[in-house]
């Protein structure tokens, strides 16, 4: 019995062990592409399943208020890619992830996150054409896409109501009707999800994200304590502890006194970050402490721009990786950052 693997262009018949290509009609979809830098996601706020950068092409399937379902593809390298145990599609096997490229060793679309699920469209000796659905924010992409967000219904107020202004920082706002994620950062990941209509404090606003304030009681029976070996000061972790298990901590929060050196782009040898994207590099500890890098969103750049060379200031970040591919120091994905006010 022939085995057909559906994709979103074409469809591939396996018969007799001979891949064949048979074109499907019908697909209108239409081709923008991203403004700015932006994540792309697995659904709505939802998982990052790649990092994209500005020109990115993408087929718009449909949009919903302030986000766009988007079909991307493109070309990575066939030895990052591994058969996944969902049907006959493809998983990123590469520690770290891989890029994701207009065609073969050609320019770069994004990073795809390690373990994200794709089809494959096509194979090349090294590469493989593959594609993905998911999410993006609405905004980032063309005009046109823009136009059809202002006309969806929910993105309108409902009928008899009136639209109410954004929530400012010291306010308080409500979950709604659905609820939502609350996110370590607007990049990061899940820390909890409020309950439909729960009441959040807003503590400071950026652009679309609020970060928020939420007070509730949690079951904690006494005597239970911290397990052995974990602890609570994110302070306690420091670079040196990277050396050995450079994986370890990856996705704790660290809070690092570091000294400033200079705001860097990432060139494209520098496979732990997207290229192009911004990063702090920092020394741990002073002059002759071990090199962090500090990854900082593009929408943040304004916060860092006015650092002084040797200033010391105060990050929180999330560990990105214990140790870079090419000079193997840790990277951190900026969360919050205070300059020291010597």
């Amino acid at each position: 019995m022939p085995l057909r693997i559906r994709s979103l262009r074409g469809a591939l018949l396996l018969c007799g062990g001979i891949l064949v290509s048979i074109p499907v009609s019908g697909v209108g979809q239409e081709t923008t592409s991203l403004r700015v830098a932006e994540n792309f996601r697995r659904e709505p706020n939802g998982v990052v399943l790649a990092r994209l950068n500005p020109g990115a092409p993408l087929e718009v399937v449909s949009v919903d208020g302030d986000w766009a379902e988007v079909v991307l593809e493109g070309w990575t390298w066939l030895r990052s890619l591994r058969a996944s145990t969902i049907g006959l599609d493809l998983r990123v096997w590469a520690d770290g992830g891989e890029n994701l490229r207009a065609e073969p060793a050609g320019r770069i679309l994004g990073r795809l996150e390690e373990g994200t699920i794709l089809t494959e469209l096509e194979r090349d000796p090294a590469w493989a054409r593959v594609s993905r659905t998911g999410w993006v924010w609405a905004g980032s992409l063309g005009e046109d896409v823009a136009q059809q967000r202002e006309a969806s219904p929910s993105s309108q107020p409902s009928p008899g109501t009136e639209a109410q202004a954004p929530p400012a920082a010291g306010g308080f706002t409500s979950t709604g009707a659905a609820g939502g994620p609350i996110l370590a950062t607007p990049d990061g990941d899940t820390l909890a999800v409020v309950e439909p209509t729960g009441d959040l404090e807003v503590v400071r606003r950026e652009g679309n994200w609020v970060r928020v304030r939420l007070e509730g009681w949690m079951w904690l029976p006494e005597g239970r304590s911290t397990p052995e070996g974990a602890s609570a000061e994110p302070a306690a972790i420091t670079p040196e502890d990277f050396a050995d298990r450079p994986e370890a901590y990856v996705g704790r929060v660290v809070r690092w006194e570091l000294q400033f050196i200079s705001l860097e782009r990432a060139e494209a040898v520098r496979t732990d970050f997207f290229e192009g994207e911004p990063f702090l590099l920092t020394r741990y500890g002073g002059s002759t402490g071990p090199f962090v890098y500090v990854a900082v969103p593009a929408d943040r750049i304004a916060e860092v721009e006015g650092l002084v060379p040797l200033e010391r200031v105060a990050v929180t970040g999330r560990v990105r990786t214990g140790a870079s591919v090419l000079t193997r120091a840790p990277i951190v994905d900026l969360i919050s950052l205070e300059r020291s006010r010597e």
